[in-house]
């Protein structure tokens, strides 16, 4: 390869990594380093699968909760579910709240893109220097859900037509189709998937982001497919998962994160992470009280669950 195609690679990617500027100030726009857990026999929990840091935000005077989540490239969701008492148009201000910019990796195939459908966040990952980069989305609405397997990016365009869907046209006055332009529900970017009719597209609709709102597409913030959509080359695969409870790792402790089960597809949580727990061999690592207790919360941050028990006396 040349030199100037290295170069250009690793510019590209550095702008990714850096990013052009959010239209706020306090998006959490970094990629992560981590350490996968994985090793011959069990895990090893000293490795690195918590990622970000959580923040704090004084509301303003004409904030509402659904800019502060763009703000702090978080879906609606993810920020209301802290804050169900909050008016969502007019929270008061002065208010301090935390901000949940952290997360556990989801289990997977931990190259290119992998999506985790209950927790609606798009991970895309830089193997090779063990870097994560994470995006809210929007996914499909539990009559049209979003599919669940191994994909791959078949296609990519920029300003996409959409064709509307049969079963569609009605709402949309009997159009077959809508241009590029500030009515089309895809917005500037497409990445289309090897299944046929899906894609992860930006939105006309920002506030979709965080939602069950599609016919099982993703989107992202129209500031977030830009950032995505030049680093994502056909054929890069996309890992499609359903896992409301994911267990992670940091410095030596054991993490849960549980979101809500959205498409009603787990019969037991707590034995549905009991079998996590023992695959791995770290059941006698966790404290089960406080695991239970964060599955009632389902409050979609990581929780640390480790036992203090000291095996040892």
């Amino acid at each position: 390869m040349k030199k100037s195609s290295i170069f250009l690679q690793l510019a590209t990617v550095s702008l990714f990594l850096i990013g052009p500027l959010h239209p706020s100030v306090f998006a959490s726009n970094g990629a992560y380093l981590y350490r996968p857990p994985d090793l011959p026999h069990g895990v090893d929990i000293q490795a690195t699968t918590v990622i970000g840091a959580p923040q704090t935000y004084i509301i303003q005077k004409g904030d509402t909760l659904l800019d502060i989540a763009r703000n702090f490239d978080l879906g609606f969701s993810e920020i209301q579910l802290p804050y169900k008492d909050l008016n969502p148009w007019v929270p008061p201000e002065g208010l301090e709240l935390n901000i949940p910019t952290f997360w556990v990796l989801p289990e997977g195939k931990w190259n290119g893109i992998l999506i985790n459908i209950p927790e609606m966040r798009l991970y895309y990952f830089f193997k090779k220097i063990s870097m994560v980069k994470t995006f809210p989305i929007g996914i499909g609405v539990t009559e049209n859900t979003t599919p669940i397997g191994r994909f791959y990016v078949k296609e990519k365009r920029v300003s996409p037509t959409w064709h509307i869907p049969l079963s569609l046209r009605e709402k949309y006055g009997g159009k077959k189709s809508i241009p590029p332009g500030p009515e089309n529900p895809l917005g500037s970017h497409w990445l289309g998937l090897s299944v046929r009719g899906y894609g992860i597209h930006g939105t006309n609709f920002p506030w979709a982001v965080g939602r069950l709102v599609t016919h099982g597409c993703i989107r992202l913030y129209p500031e977030d497919i830009i950032r995505l959509y030049p680093v994502v080359p056909i054929g890069t695969p996309v890992n499609i998962i359903y896992s409301p409870i994911k267990i992670g790792f940091n410095q030596g402790r054991i993490f849960i994160e549980v979101h809500e089960d959205i498409y009603h597809r787990i019969l037991d949580p707590f034995q549905f992470t009991l079998n996590k727990l023992e695959k791995k061999g770290i059941k006698d690592l966790v404290d089960l009280e406080k695991m239970k207790e964060a599955i009632g919360q389902r409050g979609g941050v990581p929780i640390d669950v480790t036992s203090d028990f000291d095996y040892g006396r």
